[in-house]
């Protein structure tokens, strides 16, 4: 009763979220995801206390539990009895299979007297019936009975089917674990939206979640950490043990609970790197021999597999013989990605299986990256004997991927374009959009803790997986995507499913539509039936979908920042510029807002009104100085993945918080940023302030050095200050902090700043040697 009543609070919400329907057709078909070849009907197909299911013989046992399984749970939502008719008549639900169909796809044909499912598989059955009951009322997805709502569809013709195979999520349990219960819970959001694999991250340096009988250590101690960082803080822990594992007979019992779903588990088992659970458990696995412990910190350790040992092998063999009992999956997980190489280039029995392999060093790369490569063949070639496949992060590619491999692409896109250029299947995982642990708003100080990034509703929706730059033919090697979240920051179900939820909707549309068959807009239209879904099946999700968003640019031609103002919708939005909270009797917006720079500060406050529900009032500060409104010139480009907004980010007023990727930084990594300032007029200028954020366990530094050049009039610049910042030689607080050059007062037109990067991470950092990033949002100027 209690969701019940959660579902009819948003009824309202639901009403002002859908768009007008002409009075000659009143349906709607609010279906996330959307079907590719619909046709709208007008009437409706009501279930009443005489409606049957006829299901054809040739559908066999499978899609009969389908159908045993809908009709009990529609019996208990609609207190209707839909029993199974010897023979196909009206009234009746008919289910057919037709083999000369894909795969996946389904025909749904519903007329005033009839509903009619015709698909090759089972899975095909499965998504039928998904869309049936997306178009039934909401209380379909509930556990009690609604007997008074209207229990009816409207009138279609559907022919649809998926743009991608592979259709995936990833969840991590071994930074955080999470119960069989609470993974369950996952697995029917994703059947919702017609996904079809779990990607099960079991095991990694912070814990090893499932039970090898062959070697019981690695639960008994490798599933157990005594402490865990305390948020992003590197070098400080609590001191609570932490764990938890999975049986074999448990993992069984969720296998079978996926594929009654239409679900495939992939397990991985992350490997030669990521390993510090099992090197604890078995210390003689590694280079060193130890001691190892469980790790409580996030990030990569030095310590490996010992892949110059046959004893490693015979370990990965038969663990992995257990996870072949257990996982009936086509494919095996075998990580592959952020694997050291320290530890091998001092080992002498990684050094003598190189010089035995006759492994060299040259332009690609060196000895210890082909010796990687030679155990991922070996590895794959093991799991070919027994019937499976292996897919790996993108590292692969760097040893030369000369395998079958199928690589996941999580670096960005780049590595699966290169494994489809040579003939290698892929699946896009990019980190942008496609990581559910990153930021969802650019509120951060009001978000549950993530591990950084930005990645809203949009940015997922508008991702596609196939790039230009691949052929016709090479596309087809790209197997389909997935949205991965990593667990590091996320210890609850419900802030699990609050970072999973909407975007998994968008992954949905992504992974099922043909990209000609898109619209946000329509997505947004039909979001709110989703919203009532998830709040009928007790399920914690983010709504910032709902509120108001704001984007900024700088206008110098008018002298100002205009602000572009938009929600979900058609629902009016009001604002404020003097820090008062909005109200309707605020103004309204209807067009860019012009906010002028005059003065030294304004605060803009917008809120959009919505029947029903409340959603957060939108607040930017902005603060002024000599260079505000005016539009840098970058010698260098920040880093693409970094560059939003572009070099208006460095003087539009607006200050960034702890998101490195909300759009108020620009990035900067193998460059300095170098900006020239036009300031419009000689005005007189004694400092120059940076805004830079520190945030470690994302590689980001301060910067090294600040130089200030000016010039007034056409004389040429020269230098004006200078500030050095030593690099930090142990780990100190995170931050968004200032920096500030200051000089003797000059008369200045034009400046130029340039801020100096950190060259190489310093010893005490988990990524030592390697450049760090530089991350600047505002360079105020006074």
């Amino acid at each position: 009763m209690k969701n019940m009543n959660r579902y009819l609070s948003l009824v309202a919400l639901i009403i002002s979220l859908i768009s007008c329907q002409s009075e000659d057709n009143p349906n709607r078909y609010e279906l996330i995801p959307y079907p590719n070849d619909m046709e709208q009907m007008s009437g409706r197909f009501s279930f009443d206390d005489d409606t049957q299911i006829f299901i054809s013989p040739e559908c066999g046992d499978e899609v009969n539990e389908i159908l045993a399984q809908f009709a009990e749970q529609f019996g208990k939502t609609a207190g209707k009895d839909l029993k199974i008719a010897e023979k196909e008549g009206k009234n009746m639900m008919v289910v057919k299979i037709d083999t000369t169909m894909s795969q996946e796809a389904y025909r749904l044909n519903i007329s005033k007297k009839k509903i009619e499912i015709t698909a090759a598989t089972p899975n095909g059955v499965r998504y039928a019936l998904q869309t049936i009951k997306q178009l039934l009322p909401v209380a379909i997805y509930g556990e009690t009975l609604s007997a008074d709502e209207n229990w009816s569809v409207p009138c279609t013709t559907i022919n649809d089917a998926p743009r991608f195979g592979y259709r995936g999520m990833h969840l991590d349990v071994a930074r955080h674990f999470f119960t069989l219960d609470e993974v369950k819970r996952i697995l029917n959001v994703m059947a919702v939206h017609k996904l079809n694999t779990l990607h099960w991250h079991l095991t990694d340096d912070q814990g090893w979640r499932v039970e090898i009988k062959k070697y019981p250590r690695l639960t008994e101690v490798g599933s157990i950490r005594n402490k865990t960082m305390i948020r992003k803080e590197w070098d400080n822990y609590d001191t609570t043990p932490y764990g938890g594992f999975y049986t074999q007979d448990e993992l069984r019992d969720m296998v079978k609970y996926a594929a009654d779903l239409g679900i495939t588990i992939i397990p991985e088992i992350d490997l030669p790197g990521h390993m510090m659970a099992a090197l604890a458990s078995y210390p003689e696995l590694g280079c060193t021999g130890g001691p190892y412990e469980v790790s409580g910190q996030w990030g990569i350790r030095d310590d490996v597999l010992c892949v110059g040992k046959e004893k490693t092998f015979e370990f990965i063999e038969n663990v992995l013989l257990e996870i072949i009992d257990i996982f009936p999956s086509k494919y095996i997980h075998i990580g592959g990605d952020e694997c050291p190489k320290i530890r091998w280039e001092k080992c002498p029995a990684c050094q003598a299986r190189i010089q035995k392999l006759g492994l060299k060093d040259d332009e690609h790369g060196k000895a210890e990256h082909y010796l990687q490569s030679y155990t991922t063949e070996r590895i794959e070639k093991f799991l070919n004997e027994h019937g499976r496949e292996i897919i790996g992060w993108d590292e692969m590619l760097e040893g030369g991927l000369t395998t079958n491999a199928t690589v996941m692409s999580w670096r960005g896109v780049a590595g699966g374009v290169e494994a489809a250029k040579q003939g290698h299947y892929a699946i896009m995982t990019p980190t942008a959009p496609l990581y559910l642990d990153y930021y969802q708003s650019r509120d951060t100080q009001n978000e549950p803790l993530a591990i950084g990034g930005y990645n809203p509703v949009d940015m997922v929706y508008n991702f596609n997986p196939i790039p230009e730059s691949l052929t016709e033919e090479q596309a087809k090697f790209i197997l389909g995507t997935q949205a991965n979240i990593w667990t590091e920051y996320i210890t609850t179900p419900e802030h699990l499913e609050y970072m999973i939820l909407p975007r998994l909707a968008a992954l949905s549309e992504v992974q099922w539509d043909q990209v000609e068959n898109k619209s946000y807009d329509r997505f947004l239209d039909n979001i709110g039936h989703i919203l009532a879904i998830y709040d009928v099946m007790g399920l914690n999700y983010a709504k910032h979908i709902l509120e108001v968003k704001g984007e900024y640019s700088v206008n110098e031609t008018k002298g100002c920042i205009e602000a572009t103002l938009r929600t979900q919708g058609n629902a009016p939005i009001y604002y404020t510029l003097d820090g008062s909270e909005p109200t309707t009797n605020s103004t309204r917006y209807t067009e860019p807002i012009e906010i002028r720079t005059e003065n030294d500060s304004c605060t803009l406050k917008a809120i959009v009104v919505r029947e029903g529900i409340e959603t957060r009032t939108l607040v930017r500060p902005f603060k002024f100085n000599k260079a505000t409104g005016h539009m840098p010139q970058l010698k260098d480009a920040p880093s693409e993945k970094y560059t939003f907004g572009g070099a208006g980010v460095l003087t539009d007023g607006i200050h960034g918080d702890f998101n490195y990727s909300n759009g108020c930084w620009l990035g900067f990594i193998n460059t300095p940023l170098d900006a020239t300032i036009d300031l419009g007029k000689t005005q007189t200028i004694s400092q120059v302030k940076i805004g830079s954020l520190v945030q470690y366990s994302e590689y980001i530094f301060p910067p090294t050095q600040i130089k200030v050049y000016a010039t007034n009039g056409d004389n040429p610049m020269t230098e004006i200050g200078k500030l050095e910042i030593p690099v930090t030689q142990k780990q100190d607080q995170d931050g968004v902090r200032e920096y500030t050059c200051e000089f003797p007062a000059v008369p200045a037109s034009k400046i130029r700043v340039v801020i100096d990067t950190t060259d190489k991470i310093p010893a005490w950092h988990g990524a030592k040697g390697e450049k760090g990033w530089l991350f600047v949002d505002e360079i105020s100027v006074n």
